[in-house]
C-alpha cells in the first residue's frame, strides 16, 4: 500500500500531529506483562494511554484539532460532548490554547469525571440522559452560537492526533508483531493502524492490528461482516468508554482498510481483566482501556508473536470500580456467594460456619433470614459470600457443605 490509506491520514500528517501533540500529551510508559505473555505464549507489552495526561489517549486528538482552528474560530469557542474522556480531553486542550470550551455530559454522569472537566476550565452543561442526548444539545448549542463542534473521533484532526499513539508504540516495541486496541467509534484504532500499516508498507515488516469491542456494543464486529456501517441496538456495559451504536464514517473507511480482525469480550472478562492490571501491573484501567487485555486472557486472540495492548484509559469512578472488583473476582472464582437452607434449630449457623472454616474459606459477609421465598416455617436461610482460591477451591466448598448434608445454591 502507498503512504496513504484511501481515507485515513498520512504517514507525514501524523508526524506532524505528533509535533503539535507532544506539547501537552506525554510519552506513555510501555510495561512488559509477564502474566499476560505466559497465557498468550509470546511477548505481551502494555502501552499506558491510561497513565496519560487527562487520564486518556484523547487529549491527543483533542488537542491536534483545536491548534488547526482559525483565530476566528477559536474566538467563537469550542463545544463537545462526552460523558468522560473526550470531555476532559477536549477542556484540557482549550485551556492550554486560551479557547473557550463547553461540554454537555448527561444527567447523572461520574462526579469524578464531571469535577475534572470544570476544573480544567470548562463550562459543564447538564443535559439528557445519555450522551446521545448530550451529543443533540452540543450540535444545537454550536449552531446558535458559532462554537467549534469537537468531534470525538470521526475527524482527520482528531484520528491523526490519536495516530501519535502507532509512532511511539513504533519506537518503543520496534519487533512489534501485533497491536490489539479498543474500539468505541473508531477515532484510536483508525489513527494507530493508520501509523502501523504505512510504517509496515515503508519497512516490509507485517503488523497486525486487531481492535476489541464490548459484546453488548460491538457496532464494527457487525458492520466489518457487512461491509457497511451498520447501526446496531448499543446494550448496557461496564465499558461504557467504548458503548457506540455505529461506526465513525471516517473511521470506518479506515478500519475497514488496515484492521485485521474484531474482536468482542463480555463484561465479566472485562472485570476479569481490570483485576488482573491492579494485581499484576498495579495499573488502574477503566472498563473501555481493558477490552484488549480480557480479549488475550479469553484467549480470542492467539499465535501473535510480540504483542502490544493498548490500555487506553484509566478514568473510573471508586465506586464503579468497588462493584467490578467484586464481578472481577466472581469470574475468576475467588469470589462465592451462596445460599444455604438450614433447619431453625440452634447450632446450624455454627456448623456451617466450622465447614467453611475446614476447607479454608474466608467468611466476608453473613445474612441470617427467616423471610426467604419457599421457606418453610421452621426454617431459615444463610446468605453467605466467602473468598475462595479458583473453580478448584469453589467445587470443594461446595462438595463439603453437600457431604454435611447441606444443598448450597449459588448466586450468580
Amino acid at each position: 500500500m502507498s503512504e496513504t490509506t484511501l481515507a485515513g491520514p498520512t504517514l507525514a500528517e501524523i508526524e506532524e500531529a505528533r509535533g503539535r501533540v507532544s506539547k501537552v500529551a506525554r510519552v506513555t510508559p510501555m510495561e512488559s506483562s509477564r502474566f499476560l505473555a505466559d497465557v498468550l505464549g509470546s511477548p505481551v507489552y502494555l502501552k499506558c494511554e491510561n497513565l496519560q495526561r487527562t487520564g486518556s489517549y484523547k487529549i491527543r486528538g483533542a488537542y491536534n484539532r483545536l491548534t488547526q482552528l482559525t483565530a476566528e474560530e477559536r474566538a467563537h469557542g469550542v463545544v463537545a460532548a462526552s460523558a468522560g474522556n473526550h470531555a476532559q480531553g477536549v477542556a484540557f486542550a482549550a485551556r492550554e490554547l486560551g479557547i473557550a470550551a463547553t461540554i454537555f455530559m448527561p444527567v447523572g454522569v461520574a462526579l469524578p469525571k464531571l469535577q475534572a472537566t470544570r476544573d480544567y476550565g470548562a463550562d459543564v452543561v447538564l443535559s439528557g440522559h445519555a450522551v446521545e442526548q448530550s451529543l443533540v444539545a452540543a450540535k444545537e448549542f454550536a449552531a446558535s452560537t458559532g462554537a467549534v463542534f469537537i468531534p470525538p473521533f470521526d475527524h482527520p484532526d482528531v484520528v491523526a492526533g490519536q495516530g501519535t499513539v502507532g509512532l511511539e508504540i513504533l519506537e518503543q516495541v520496534p519487533d512489534v508483531d501485533t497491536v490489539i486496541v479498543p474500539i468505541g467509534g473508531g477515532g484510536l484504532i483508525s489513527g494507530v493502524a493508520s501509523a502501523l500499516k504505512q510504517s509496515s508498507a515503508i519497512t516490509g515488516k507485517k503488523i497486525r492490528v486487531i481492535g476489541v469491542q464490548a459484546v453488548n456494543a460491538a457496532p464494527y464486529a457487525v458492520s466489518m461482516k457487512r461491509g457497511i456501517r451498520t447501526d446496531i441496538e448499543a446494550l448496557p456495559t461496564i465499558a461504557d468508554g467504548i458503548a457506540v451504536a455505529k461506526p465513525g464514517v471516517l473511521n470506518f473507511e479506515i478500519v475497514r482498510e488496515t484492521v485485521d480482525e474484531v474482536v468482542t469480550v463480555g463484561d465479566d472478562d472485562t472485570a476479569r481483566a481490570m483485576l488482573v492490571m491492579l494485581e499484576r501491573a498495579k495499573l488502574v484501567v477503566e472498563a473501555a482501556g481493558a477490552v484488549g487485555v480480557a480479549a488475550v486472557l479469553t484467549e480470542q486472540v492467539r499465535d501473535l508473536g510480540t504483542t502490544v495492548v493498548v490500555l487506553s484509559g484509566g478514568n473510573i469512578d471508586p465506586l464503579m470500580m468497588e462493584r467490578i472488583i467484586g464481578r472481577g473476582l466472581a469470574a475468576a472464582d475467588r469470589y462465592l456467594k451462596l445460599r444455604v437452607g438450614l433447619p431453625d434449630r440452634p447450632g446450624q449457623l455454627t456448623r456451617v460456619s466450622e465447614i467453611l472454616s475446614d476447607a479454608n474459606a474466608n467468611v466476608v459477609e453473613v445474612l441470617h433470614t427467616r423471610h426467604g421465598r419457599g421457606l418453610q416455617i421452621s426454617e431459615v436461610e444463610l446468605e453467605i459470600s466467602v473468598e475462595t482460591r479458583g473453580p478448584d477451591h469453589v467445587e470443594e466448598v461446595l462438595q463439603r457443605l453437600r457431604d454435611a448434608g447441606f444443598q448450597p445454591n449459588v448466586d450468580f
